[in-house]
Formats: C-alpha cells, structure tokens, sequence
C-alpha cells in the first residue's frame, strides 16, 4: 500500500461545523418547509419577471411572449401573499410560533414586486389603450426621417361606445388623448426656432436618445429612445414653428410607441417631461 497516497477524510475526520453543515440544511429544511416555501416563490416572482423582461429585451424571445407571462407572474406573487396570510392564521389558531426569518423575507419581497407593478396596473386600468401622444391633434407633427408604423391606427379604443359611433379610427384616437391628456399641449418659447431645436438636440443627446434626424433651419428634429428591460423603442419628432416674426417659436411634439397598443402613459409622461425641460413651463402656446 502507498504510504503517501492521500486519503479521503471520513466524516468523523472534518470539523464539527463542515460535518454538520448538510444536515443543519436538511433540518431547516424539514423544521420551516413554508418558510422555504413563500421564500422561494416570494423572490422568484420579481426573477421571473427580469428573465421574462430582458430575454424579450435582448431577442431571446418574443416581446409579446415576455408580456404575456407578466400576468402568470402577477398571479404567483398574489397567490404566495395570500397563501403566506393562511400560514399565519392557521399558526394563530393553532397557538403556534410562527417562523418569521424565511417567510417574512419571501412577503416583503413579493409585497415589493406587487408594489412595483401597481403603478403599471393603473395605468392601464384607467388610460386608453392608445400609443400615439401628440401636442397637436388637428396637425400632429409629420416624421420624415422615421416611417410612422404602418398599424398606428389599428385597434383605437371606442369602435364599440355609443359616444363615439360613427368616428374613424382617427378621430376615435383623438378624442381618447384629449380626454386623458387635456395637459399635452403646443408650447410657445421666446427664442428662435434655430436656437430652440439646439437645445432639443442637447436635451435629446442627455437623455439617450438616438438623434435621427435635426435640422435647426427647417425646426424639426427626429430621434428615438429606448426604454425598460423589455428594450422597447419609441418615436419622436418635435416641430418648432416661427412666431413673433422670428423672435419666439411654437413648439409641438410627437412620441408613437413602434409596437403594441397600450402604451401605459409612457410618451404623455415623455412629452410632458421633455417639454418642461425644454420651456421652463409646460404651459400652453399662445400665437
């Protein structure tokens, strides 16, 4: 026998803590399996939901195959609350102690993914499901560098609503933006059209928009941003328009979602924000 062949060590050879790790775990295991349980469901919830995001963000699969898992996502992490509520009450019938390390742990994280998603819940809830948000709604802002998407005005809301029978898509599209964004409108700022669409272009570049197409001259500009893990791109053209004989501009905007139909308010928020930075106000134009 080889005196200097090593020998494997024997559980009685390791340390007390290395010998006892693996059945500490299986202890804990089998002493808190609901623990476990709302833990592991608790995170994997809001895992599920980046997987589900960026794998659509980076082409792995379909965007609307990342969208379309979002509600079984939303319907885990709903279920985990509820089922760590009866958990709880069965252990307070019972008067028995409950576990708070792992369970607790798995609530607040599912309780903040649920938060998360509130927000985007109610908008689509209370927004019209329309993705195409202008300042100027008798004349919107035409692209010329970007193609405006050949379905923009497939599946406008109303087709159905007795308020609004006999519109076209367009003009059902229209009363859908003023009616949830009355706020989105022309600007009127007091510098020249060249030196407005400068700055466009500056606050653009500081965004991380995708320049396109500028032209101070002419007073249009054309760019396109991208947004959230699920990588979404959007479209945007601003017109300044000479007033005052040159001395101010009036100032419109136009931001179209390149897919889907509801776009839960993120081109008004868009325009709104952007216009406020560009203007110093978002209040209305006045020719």
């Amino acid at each position: 026998m080889d005196q200097n062949k090593p020998t494997e060590p024997s559980t009685g050879d390791l340390p007390p803590a290395a010998a006892s790790a693996k059945p500490v775990r299986l202890a804990s295991l089998r002493r808190d399996p609901r623990g476990w349980l709302i833990l592991l469901l608790g995170l994997g919830a809001p895992v599920a939901f980046v997987i589900a995001a960026a794998g659509g963000g980076i082409g792995l699969w379909g965007w609307q195959a990342g969208l379309g898992a979002i509600p079984w996502i939303l319907l885990v992490a709903l279920l985990t609350l509820i089922l760590a509520i009866i958990f709880i009450v069965l252990d307070r019938r019972k008067a028995r102690k409950t576990r708070w390390p792992l369970l607790g742990i798995g609530i607040v994280g599912t309780l903040g993914f649920l938060g998360f998603m509130i927000p985007y819940a109610t908008a689509i809830l209370t927004l019209p499901a329309i993705h195409d948000i202008t300042t100027d709604l008798a004349d919107p802002p035409e692209f010329t560098a970007l193609t405006l998407r050949a379905d923009n005005w497939d599946n406008i809301p109303g087709a159905d609503d007795s308020d609004m029978r006999g519109m076209n898509p367009r003009q059902r599209w229209a009363t859908a933006h003023q009616d949830a964004y009355p706020d989105i409108r022309s600007v009127r700022i007091d510098q020249p059209v060249a030196v407005v669409i400068e700055k466009a272009k500056r606050l653009a570049e500081d965004r991380g928009w995708k320049i396109v197409s500028v032209d101070p001259a002419s007073g249009n500009l054309e760019a396109t941003d991208t947004i959230s893990l699920f990588r979404f791109k959007d479209d945007i053209v601003i017109r300044a328009r000479s007033a005052e004989n040159g001395a101010a501009s009036i100032i419109d905007m136009r931001s179209v979602s390149r897919v889907g139909v509801h776009d839960i308010g993120a081109n008004a928020k868009r325009v709104r924000q952007f216009l406020s930075d560009l203007s110093g106000t978002t209040t209305a134009a006045s020719q």
